[in-house]
This record gives structure tokens, C-alpha cells and sequence, in this order.
């Protein structure tokens, strides 16, 4: 079976390779391999930045299985033809993404990108009130899923209440139709919901306006998610706070007016980019690899056929 696969020693990344596996790499920056007729299961590059690693699924005829290594599935489809499975990469990036929503959670609350400018500046600071605290308040996670449970985990600790918000209702998650009611008591919003039709601009004019005064909004899920112009608005009103870990546009260009909004935070699209990443998508490739081969059932297949 013919396989494409992104980093540059496969077998090593992956601790070995199931028999019957004949490889070729392809990623960013590299010649696509003459092996297109053949190819079965692709692993396309992470965040894919060159534009031939996605627009390749649509010149594979044989190809069966495609295995991204983002949680996120989006910008996939409208290559994938008929017949093909589109697995996700469920939970590899739960403990990463969930790590970078606490940093940005408690680096907005301890005002620490205040401390770091005053660093940089050999200023100590002083202050006329106190920093805000997790504990005691309320966090609504909107997207609760494997990364959400993840971020509870975490939260827990910090000793305060957590309301959970996914597309169906279930025990202890509420639908996204009660959001309108939810939104007021929560002190900090985190978004993690995928990127689809239903949920671009999600958090537009209205879903600001009804979120308390001093509300933070993280959002660490995809840019278009929110309504960028209306989340300057907010922010230049000083009602909301925010710390993005994506935006729409992005990579953010210079000069774009969420750089100097006021009370925000910026990271550049760095949830599932940690020492936590490698070593999951290698114990999740080789299982689906083993499992393809060996006619099992994938795992987290989010379009296509089941296999």
C-alpha cells in the first residue's frame, strides 16, 4: 500500500511502520512524489501553509483515506472527492489547546502583557486595584467537546464554576440556542467550536452586547468564528476583553485595527504547537495506518465513507 506522509524519516517519527507500508514524503517546500496514481492514505502536512498539500487531495485517484493532523477540517472539503474518508486528528491537540486557553485566561486576569512592556521598559509598576482572579467566577466553554472536558480539567483547580454549551444538548451541556441566556453570567467566554456554515460569526454585535461588563472572550477555535469588526467595536468601547489565539484575517497583517485594540491579547495561532503534539499524531497515524490495513474501522471520521 502506497502511503504520503509529511516529515522527512517517517519510520522514525512514527517508531516504526506496519508491514506492507511503502512510503512517500511529501510537505511544505518539498517536489510531489511521481507515486500519484498510487497513493492510498495521505497525512497532509500540519496547518498545511502550502496550498499544494490540500488542492493534491483532488489529483489522487486511488486515493482512499486522507488524515489531517488538525482538529479543525474545514479548508479539506471542498477537495475531497467521492469515496474518500476524511479522518480528524480528535484529541491530539486536547492537553495543548487547553494549556494555551489557561495561559491566556490567567495572563488576561494577572495583567501580564502590562508587566511585560513595563519590563521591557525597566519600569516597576504599580497598581490601584487588584488583579482578577479565576476563583469564584464563571467560564462558559462554547464548543464543549474532547478539548472542552480537557479545559475543565484544568479549570477545576482554580476553584471556579463552569457552564458548558455544545450543538446538542446533553447531560450537564446545554444547546447553543440557550447561549443568549448563558452569555450574562459567564466572566470569561472560550470559544472551541469547529469552523462551519452554522457557526461563522457565531459571536457577532449580539453575542457581545449580551456577554457582563468586563467579560473576557477567548477564542483559541478558528478566526471566522467571530465577527472581527464587531469585536473592535467592542473592545474599543472598553466594555469586553479578549485574547485570541486566531483571527480572521489570518496571519493578522500589519496595520489591521485588532493590533491596537484596546484590552486584547494576541498569540499567533499557536494552540496545538507544543512538545505534546508529536509524540499523539505519531501514536494516531500509526494506529489508523495499522487499522486501514488490516480492514478495521477508522477512528474519527468526520466526512466521507466510514471504513
Amino acid at each position: 500500500m502506497r502511503v504520503w506522509l509529511p516529515w522527512d524519516d517517517p519510520a522514525e517519527f512514527l517508531g516504526g511502520l506496519p508491514d506492507g507500508v511503502k512510503v512517500d514524503v511529501f510537505h511544505s517546500g518539498s517536489a510531489m512524489p511521481e507515486s500519484l496514481a498510487e497513493v492510498e492514505f495521505y497525512v497532509p502536512d500540519y496547518m498545511a501553509h502550502d496550498a499544494r498539500v490540500i488542492e493534491a487531495l483532488a489529483e489522487l485517484p486511488a486515493l482512499r483515506v486522507v488524515q489531517t493532523q488538525t482538529a479543525g477540517y474545514e479548508n479539506f472539503l471542498p477537495y475531497l472527492r467521492d469515496g474518500v474518508t476524511l479522518c480528524n486528528a480528535r484529541g491530539v491537540h486536547d492537553t495543548s489547546t487547553a494549556e494555551l486557553a489557561m495561559t491566556l485566561i490567567l495572563a488576561s486576569y494577572r495583567r501580564v502583557p502590562t508587566a511585560v512592556l513595563a519590563q521591557d521598559r525597566g519600569e516597576w509598576l504599580t497598581y490601584d486595584s487588584y488583579d482578577d482572579s479565576l476563583a469564584d467566577r464563571t467560564v462558559l466553554i462554547v464548543g464543549y467537546g474532547s478539548i472542552g472536558e480537557t479545559l475543565e480539567s484544568r479549570l477545576t483547580p482554580f476553584e471556579c464554576d463552569v457552564l458548558r454549551v455544545a450543538r446538542r444538548e446533553r447531560p450537564g451541556v446545554a444547546p447553543v440556542e440557550r447561549l443568549p441566556e448563558l452569555l450574562p453570567q459567564a466572566d470569561v467566554v472560550v470559544l472551541l467550536t469547529p469552523a462551519t456554515p452554522q457557526t461563522t460569526h457565531l459571536v457577532d454585535q449580539d453575542f457581545l452586547a449580551r456577554m457582563k461588563d468586563g467579560a473576557l472572550l477567548v477564542n483559541v477555535s478558528r478566526g471566522v468564528v467571530v465577527d472581527t469588526d464587531a469585536l473592535v467595536a467592542a473592545l474599543q468601547s472598553g466594555r469586553i476583553r479578549a485574547a485570541l489565539d486566531v483571527t480572521d484575517p489570518e496571519p493578522l497583517p500589519s496595520g489591521h485595527p485588532l493590533w491596537s485594540a484596546p484590552n486584547l491579547l494576541i498569540t499567533p495561532h499557536r494552540g496545538g504547537a507544543s512538545t505534546a503534539f508529536s509524540p499523539r499524531i505519531a501514536r494516531l497515524v500509526r494506529r489508523q495506518l495499522t487499522r486501514y490495513i488490516t480492514g478495521e474501522p477508522l477512528h474519527y471520521v468526520v466526512a466521507g465513507p466510514a471504513r
